[in-house]
């Protein structure tokens, strides 16, 4: 089946806007965890996903659907829903407004369109593969910083806390070579921030398709540079390594960087 990206784009931006009016309503909120006292999943999470989950398979009849929550997985069809319905939601659950909805679609292995919402800052983000990414309707860039300038954004491996070491080194080497560190806590924002020129470098150690697909396709048409360990392609299909950059060449130093210490 062929699809029109820029018919179906100004959709799911619509659908995306009306899903954010759940996270936004806060009058009986419920917050949870998941496993871990790290892990948290709230109502409006729930909310959310089940809204996209309806709507955004209406848009597209036959399509798939992976969610973050209660393990909604079902991938075995030409076109599939990647959804994170709150990306952030620690952020979210104590009101620091660094968080997000994300959508993307997969397509043939690949993401042919994504969309990042920060309700917060009223901040949309799309792209369409082929088609650059926008900022609220404005093309947006990477910048050109080179390492020594780079904002590197990154994180602990929150729920996987053996890995710290590793990622304690990796974050220490890339310190004393880039400029400084920054943590949002939203993979989604972050990537987002850089397709726009405000950082420049992104490592996590176990990061899920939900979390970046979207970003993934914002930040690479926009000039970026997003990729698994040592330069390998994303399948979108299960937890990875994540290492992106402004550059072909800062991600190359960040990757040597990744590699010295991760296998």
């Amino acid at each position: 089946m062929q699809l029109d990206l820029n018919l179906l784009l100004p959709r799911v931006q619509a659908t995306v806007r009306e899903a954010s009016r759940l996270m936004m309503d806060r009058e009986h909120l419920l917050v949870k965890t998941k496993g871990s006292v790290t892990n948290l999943c709230t109502s409006a999470d729930l909310a959310v996903q089940d809204f996209l989950y309806q709507e955004l398979r209406a848009l597209l009849p036959g399509s798939g659907f992976l969610g973050e929550e209660n393990d909604l997985l079902d991938t075995q069809h030409e076109y599939v829903w990647i959804v994170d319905p709150i990306d952030g939601t620690a952020n979210f659950a104590r009101q620091i407004p660094e968080c997000c909805i994300s959508v993307a679609l997969r397509g043939d292995d690949e993401i042919l369109l994504g969309v990042v919402y920060n309700p917060y800052h009223d901040q949309l983000f799309d792209a369409v593969k082929g088609g650059g990414s926008r900022l609220n309707g404005q093309p947006i860039h990477v910048s050109d910083r080179p390492f020594e300038q780079s904002m590197l954004l990154t994180a602990l491996c929150l729920y996987h806390k053996e890995h710290a070491e590793a990622c304690s080194a990796i974050i220490l080497e890339a310190y004393k070579k880039c400029n400084d560190v920054r943590r949002f806590g939203s993979c989604a924002i972050e990537l987002c921030y850089m397709a726009c020129g405000l950082c420049e470098l992104f490592f996590e150690y176990r990061i899920q398709p939900w979390d970046y697909a979207a970003a993934y396709l914002i930040l690479t048409e926009a000039g970026g540079v997003l990729t698994g360990r040592a330069g390998a392609r994303l399948h979108f299909d299960g937890p990875t390594i994540l290492v992106g950059a402004n550059s072909l060449e800062n991600h190359r130093i960040l990757s040597e960087i990744v590699c010295k210490y991760t296998v």
